[in-house]
């Protein structure tokens, strides 16, 4: 498919391929890595590269199938349009898109919280629910100003979060070569813990950096050429990021025991201080910043449009289908699903809401694998991308794996999350059936 014969869309299409690349390479990189080091360290002690290997290989699994099925079904509304595809059954496709809609206003939540901790404390000392409103607020106006000048501000919040991952690989390199780091942490585990049991727990919580990719599913009506730009940017993206996070988590086990990472919100921080570099801490602090708004900004634009195509498909009221005229942004859908994310701040739990975003997408996940193999049957015209056979399968098993390890109290907030979906799916359907 070409530009020309990609479908027609209300939305502009503005996302060139290096665009896409960054879009996606952003959201990974400030999808928690800067925020959730030190939670990582607290399940698997010093060995954080290993629960991160692991992640990649997953998210790799579930990525060739969002390739295939976004080159042949570019449409935003991502895993909730495939849903509707492969089962046919509206309150399937529901609850799919709503599981993405909620992990990703969820997930903004956590950033908004990992924005207002450490790293911002830095420079001012103020309540952290009040910062995190602010935060997102500021987000949602940026958001509502178009895809154009969000991509542009993505673009050079990449290279400056990508720089600050850098500099912690460096300040670790120095460590080491300094005499005062410990190459043995690297495969130091927990006591009393198995290696299994260790990397696979840890792995839940480092397959959070992972999942930004599937926030690029929801704006492929914006991408010029989606068929040859899309899977290009979303493998190299991801292996790109995996690259960057195995090297910044041996440079953090090797330049800190992991008690002092797990005790801070702001653990990257703490590995460049240690290294003595020449780089004062509010910079690098500012650099943490701009990673986690990036990471907000993306996701929030994956919520906003995934919200706007549910409202376009007629599982969310029309209205969050309405956009502005010369913006040509989602404006009801960014409204509402900021306003949601401000609340879920008040929870003030990183590691609930990062575990909770995993849940839910990992049901997104499963649905999106399946749905590649169930779909196998419908031919479309175009030329799309297909994924060998097995890894679908094989995705269908990681995902499932997955929820086997999630704890009690996140498979609450998740069931209250899914319950607040049905009572909307009933609620929209009587509003479309007096409309």
């Amino acid at each position: 498919m070409t530009q020309d014969t990609a479908p027609d869309t209300k939305l502009r299409r503005g996302i060139t391929g290096p665009l896409l690349f960054a879009f996606i390479l952003g959201d990974v990189l400030g999808a928690g890595i800067y925020a959730l080091m030190g939670v990582l360290a607290g399940d698997v002690g010093g060995a954080l590269w290993a629960p991160l290997l692991v992640a990649l290989l997953l998210a790799l699994l579930t990525a060739g199938s969002y390739a295939e099925l976004v080159t042949k079904y570019p449409k935003a509304g991502g895993a909730a349009v495939f849903a509707e595809r492969a089962f046919r059954s509206p309150i399937v496709s529901f609850l799919v898109g709503f599981s993405m809609l909620a992990a990703g206003v969820v997930s903004a939540a956590g950033l908004a919280l990992a924005f207002a901790g450490d790293y911002f404390s830095t420079f001012i000392d103020l309540p952290a629910p009040l910062v995190a409103v602010v935060f997102l607020a500021v987000v949602a106006a940026l958001n509502a100003r178009g895809i154009r000048e969000s991509m542009g501000a993505n673009l050079v919040m990449t290279i400056i979060e990508l720089s600050g991952l850098v500099i912690v690989v460096a300040a670790g390199a120095l460590i080491l070569g300094g005499g005062a780091g410990d190459v043995s942490r690297v495969t130091q585990l927990p006591e009393g813990t198995s290696a299994a049991s260790a990397v696979l727990a840890g792995a839940i919580v480092a397959y959070y950096s992972f999942v930004g990719f599937e926030t690029s599913a929801n704006v492929i009506e914006e991408v010029k050429n989606p068929r040859r730009d899309y899977p290009r940017a979303l493998f190299g993206s991801l292996l790109t990021a995996g690259v960057v996070y195995i090297l910044v988590g041996l440079a953090s086990s090797i330049a800190l025991p992991a008690d002092e990472l797990t005790k801070s919100s702001g653990p990257l921080l703490e590995v460049v201080e240690a290294s003595g570099m020449a780089i004062p801490s509010w910079l690098f602090s500012l650099i943490a910043l701009v990673a986690v708004a990036n990471g907000a900004l993306l996701t929030m634009i994956m919520a906003s449009r995934l919200t706007y195509g549910m409202g376009e498909q007629g599982l969310l009221p029309a209205v969050f289908a309405k956009v502005l005229p010369q913006r040509k942004t989602p404006w009801v859908a960014i409204l509402v699903t900021t306003l949601i994310a401000m609340l879920l701040t008040l929870l003030g739990d990183l590691a609930l809401l990062a575990e909770t975003v995993v849940l839910l997408l990992l049901f997104v996940f499963l649905s999106a694998n399946i749905s590649v193999l169930v779909l196998r049957r419908d031919k479309v015209e175009h030329e799309h991308f297909r994924v060998w056979t097995f890894v679908p399968v094989l995705g269908i098993a990681s995902c499932i794996l997955l929820l086997t390890q999630q704890d009690g109290r996140v498979w609450l907030f998740g069931a209250i999350a899914i319950a607040v979906g049905v009572v909307l799916f009933f609620i929209a359907r009587a509003t479309s059936k007096r409309s």
